[in-house]
């Protein structure tokens, strides 16, 4: 049987209140997600003034980037490369701003961000994530 880390709502609360100062900090009205590695919500923070559906996508974000175990916007390369027939698959957040946290080569979860252009969703969940210290 083999074991993995999992993560503890302390470690969710970190990467909560790290991510929402890197978004604060540049003034950008997002929504954070944080999922487990199963892709199920463990925290959805909406900040003021971003618009209602990023609270749908940055879940589905979150989601894509655990059940894969990388980053969302692979997924978003792929289609944009050309392979349109994995629009097809059964995955929704298919845009960058989807970060998986690894942990001892392990996905224990994943931070999904939306509201702002996807390469800073992505930089606010890399934020997110760093305040681990992994």
């Amino acid at each position: 049987m083999q074991t993995k880390p999992v993560m503890t709502l302390d470690d969710v609360k970190k990467i909560a209140a790290a991510a929402e100062a890197e978004a604060k900090a540049n003034n950008w009205p997002v929504v954070i997600a944080i999922v487990d590695d199963g892709g199920h919500l463990m925290w959805l923070q909406r900040l003021d003034g971003v618009a209602p559906i990023s609270a749908q996508i940055a879940p589905a974000k979150a989601t894509t980037a655990a059940l894969g175990k990388r980053e969302s916007k692979i997924y978003e390369d792929i289609i944009n490369n050309g392979r349109y027939s994995f629009l097809s698959a059964p995955l929704e957040g298919m845009l960058e701003g989807g970060v998986p946290i690894i942990v001892e080569g392990q996905c224990v979860g994943a931070v999904g961000v939306s509201g702002v252009k996807s390469s800073e969703d992505a930089q606010i969940a890399k934020a997110g994530i760093a305040a681990l210290g992994l």
